[in-house]
């Protein structure tokens, strides 16, 4: 019998990642296509294709050897429709029936759901989360999401709406504005932006600081903030103790609401490592209940930039794959 494969997609605001996935959760092939969100969904749509159309021809697959597509968007999604309700940072995608375009073009299985959700789905089968039925996949990047399964069982809300920490409001009274258009949310507290922010008032406040040196005529980004750190900067082991505090904070109320066994921390900011775990375990075990972190792990994610496509490819798997390869609930 002809082995099948499944295609994952992250699509993101700059780039769309486009990789073939193998039943063991291996990146086959991979390539990125520029999203281009300036100029319509539709075309888009369209640049998604052109990459899936792309990494067969390179790779001399044939399309009877792919049994589906699934797709990881950040933003709103409903899964059960195959419908992108809409997409905050993509200008433009409102209610797209996503799936059913795929299907409609490539004549194959199509489905679609939120990207950090996806990330969860990969982590769990094939990553830090292997092993375990009670997970938080939360990544820290330009924002701030979450998956979550319970059970080994992927958990969406009434509508497709679980997971969206970055909006837990952690401030009551003078936070700040939010791209959700609430005001105190985690996200303004712990994000990329909100540590370059940090970084930046320092400089503006006359501290000397090695991330500025780092940066040159560049802007500052975390990554250099966290090299800073690296040289022994303390100013920019404060940053990141204080980003570290407040993720702490937003997970001790995880913990205490959903009793995981092992939350998994990936994004781009995750990258810095312990710099950043360090001090969201020392908050979380200080401020959550005993009972729920005796057996509590917090993990950095092991699929690194691959978890998105690993984890939408399992969005389309068949019973070809593993028994539990499909935790989607």
């Amino acid at each position: 019998m002809t082995t099948k494969f499944s295609i994952g997609v992250d699509l993101g605001g700059t780039d769309i990642k486009v990789a073939v996935i193998d039943c063991e959760g291996s990146v086959l092939y991979s390539l990125c296509t520029p999203t281009e969100a300036h100029r319509g969904y539709g075309h888009t749509i369209n640049n998604i294709i052109k990459a899936i159309n792309n990494i067969l021809q390179q790779n001399n697959l044939d399309i009877s050897q792919i049994e589906g597509v699934g797709i990881g968007c950040p933003g709103q999604v409903d899964p059960s429709g195959g419908l992108v309700k809409f997409l905050p940072n993509i200008p433009g995608w409102i209610n797209i029936e996503l799936a059913d375009i795929i299907e409609k073009e490539l004549e194959l299985k199509a489905g679609v759901d939120n990207d950090v959700r996806c990330a969860a789905l990969g982590e769990h089968r094939f990553g830090a989360g292997k092993g375990y039925n009670n997970i938080v996949c939360i990544t820290v990047g330009t924002g701030i999401g979450s998956g979550i399964i319970m059970n080994g069982q992927l958990i969406r809300g009434t509508n497709a709406s679980a997971g969206e920490i970055g909006h837990m409001v952690l401030q009551d009274t003078g936070g700040k504005f939010c791209g959700c258009g609430s005001t105190g949310c985690f996200e303004t507290l712990a994000s990329g932006p909100s540590i370059v922010e940090m970084a930046e008032n320092y400089i503006v406040g006359g501290k000397s600081s090695k991330f500025r040196e780092l940066a040159g005529d560049n802007p500052i980004t975390p990554e250099i903030v966290a090299r800073a750190a690296g040289f022994g900067d303390e100013v920019a082991k404060a940053i990141f103790r204080k980003a570290g505090y407040w993720i702490g904070i937003a997970l001790t109320n995880v913990v205490n609401l959903l009793n995981p066994e092992i939350i998994i921390i990936g994004g781009g900011v995750a990258k810095s490592g312990d710099l950043l775990l360090e001090p969201i375990r020392k908050t979380v075990k200080e401020r959550a209940l005993k009972t729920a972190t005796e057996d509590l792990q917090i993990v950095e994610a092991q699929l690194g930039n691959d978890a998105g496509v690993i984890g939408a490819s399992l969005l389309v798997c068949n019973n070809n794959h593993k028994k539990d390869a499909c935790p989607t609930g």
